[in-house]
């Protein structure tokens, strides 16, 4: 049963600092726009666009709505609160967005795994890719991804908010995530913590490993290409995954699997903005800087808007 007595949770926020709050606030507001424009215009480009109907760019739309609502469970809050005086959140708020963030965290790490098996069979077998990838299993994969992400938070959301909050009521973080929150549990939360470090674990270990042995297979095929300019256009395609996956996995790894603390320190915090706020933010901008298919059709729909707006005609 849930003897809950605490019905209100305040966030200490980013800083107690009212001039520097400021700051953050107009840095941090940017950052989301950036994440809701480059996201929402990267899925409209690759679904508008015939010639990015492919499953490295199915899996990368799928990654930007994952990205979009990811950043937005957690990010407007934040923002929020750099201008309010009081940083509160309901007990049921509190559980909505922790299980909204959790499904979408869970979900982007088994869309990069997925997203490494395309480019391990992009490269590695590169006559029957069409084949193996076929739109169905695109599809399933994405499905897979949702699925299995949204499932195990269902049950550590459970697992935390049906502990017992007696008081004090202060989180120490700028949104509700499980650290902080299993500190301020006055019952016991052994087997909660087991069954949450058990599932962000396995997920992230397995992910990792996932995509650790499809770039061991890529990296042994790219060795066995002759010409210096395909390996390098080998490479090129995975690079843009390996910058992505590479920031999302370090800053996880520095704030859940390390040895637990008694106190939430600054760097914590710096870590939780990177993989929560600005990963989001930098994904579809690194893949539209690094992928030359992506900016030229880019490049093309901006030059076709300017001359709309200039009431020219472009030519063909």
């Amino acid at each position: 049963m849930n003897k809950t007595h605490v019905t209100m949770f305040e966030f200490s926020g980013l800083t107690p600092h009212r001039g520097l709050a400021i700051f953050l606030f107009v840095f941090f507001l940017l950052v989301y726009v950036i994440t809701v424009i480059s996201n929402v215009g990267l899925f409209f480009v690759v679904h508008k666009t015939s010639t990015l109907h492919t499953p490295m760019y199915y899996f990368l739309s799928y990654l930007s709505v994952v990205d979009l609502f990811y950043s937005s469970s957690v990010t407007p809050k934040m923002v929020a609160d750099l201008i309010s005086v009081r940083k509160a959140i309901s007990f049921s708020g509190c559980a909505l967005q922790y299980f909204f963030f959790s499904t979408f965290a869970a979900t982007e790490v088994l869309l990069l795994s997925n997203m490494s098996y395309d480019r391990y069979v992009a490269i590695c077998y590169p006559l029957h890719y069409m084949a193996i990838m076929t739109k169905k299993k695109c599809l399933f994969l994405g499905i897979f991804a949702f699925s299995f992400g949204m499932l195990p938070c269902s049950v550590q959301t459970s697992c935390i908010f049906t502990l017992q909050y007696c008081g004090p009521n202060l989180i120490d973080h700028f949104f509700c995530d499980v650290p902080s929150m299993i500190r301020l549990s006055c019952s016991k939360t052994f087997t909660c913590e087991m069954i949450i470090f058990s599932f962000i674990g396995s997920y992230s270990i397995g992910s990792l490993a996932t995509i650790l042995v499809s770039y061991i297979y890529i990296l042994v095929a790219i060795l066995q290409i002759k010409s210096t300019k395909g390996r390098q256009k080998a490479f090129s395609t995975c690079s843009s995954h390996i910058i992505c996956a590479s920031i999302f996995y370090v800053s996880v790894f520095l704030t859940y699997l390390r040895p637990p603390s008694e106190h939430f320190e600054n760097q914590d915090k710096v870590a939780s903005v990177f993989y929560s706020v600005i990963t989001p933010m930098l994904n579809p901008l690194i893949y539209s800087l690094r992928n030359q298919e992506i900016k030229r059709v880019m490049v093309n729909a901006l030059v076709q808007a300017l001359h709309h707006l200039r009431g020219i005609k472009p030519s063909l």
